[in-house]
């Protein structure tokens, strides 16, 4: 953990980039360089406020080119197929949510849909919309809208739940037929791995990954745990 200078409400424009407001209990803090490995908390609330991850960030982009391999493998190649006294049935997951509508369950298809398919799938192209150009140091056009985006479109994306709901099905499943995984399970367990490794990143620090770091940011030599002080 890490010490920050108080700052005042009266900072210059060009400084306020680097406050930080604790999103718990709205306490203000001054951004300062941690360690690698180093985390910033609330004094007021022990909430955490941010991390080291420059070095982190690096290895986001090929997570997220990753991501979207196994997306497509997972959408393309049956989830299950089941073999009930030789009749074999297989579904895919866009085959799954076409099977709601017609059984009449357009809304569940609909939660379906975005839950799984829509809003991870908006949420890795975003990611890579960022980070191509910020690999060669560019900012990109409507940086601030696109984080948001993220941030939005981040807490709707549910392919874990999905997965466990597929897992319990298959086990409820096996008494009555034979189940034979298909490849998109396995690409599926793969992608929310791959997915957690996503979330753990907060895109909000892209800001910080692109700028330069200025000669009052050189980080301490104090070894951690260190204790951030509020700002008046």
């Amino acid at each position: 953990m890490t010490s920050h200078t108080p700052v005042s409400t009266d900072a210059p424009a060009q400084d306020l980039h680097r406050l930080v407001a604790c999103e718990y209990c709205d306490a203000l803090y001054a951004r300062t360089a941690l360690e690698p490995g180093e985390r910033a908390t609330c004094l007021r609330c022990g909430g955490p406020l941010y991390r080291e991850s420059s070095q982190a960030y690096r290895r986001l982009l090929p997570l997220v080119f990753t991501a979207l391999i196994l997306f497509l493998i997972s959408n393309t190649y049956p989830i299950v197929e089941m073999d009930l006294k030789g009749v074999r049935t297989q579904t895919t997951l866009w085959g799954a949510v076409q099977a709601l509508y017609a059984d009449h369950m357009a809304l569940v298809a609909i939660l379906v849909f975005a839950t799984t398919i829509l809003f991870p799938l908006s949420e890795m192209l975003m990611m890579c919309y960022l980070l191509v150009p910020m690999a060669r140091r560019r900012m990109p056009p409507g940086f601030d809208r696109i984080v948001r985006g993220i941030r939005q479109t981040r807490p709707w994306g549910m392919i874990e739940v999905f997965m466990i709901g597929v897992l319990v099905t298959l086990v409820k499943l096996s008494t009555m037929a034979q189940v034979l995984p298909g490849v998109a399970l396995w690409s599926f367990g793969a992608l929310v791995v791959v997915l957690a490794a996503m979330l753990s990143f907060d895109p909000r620090d892209l800001w910080h990954y692109l700028e330069a770091p200025g000669a009052d940011e050189t980080p301490s030599r104090t070894p951690p745990p260190r204790t951030p002080e509020a700002a008046p």
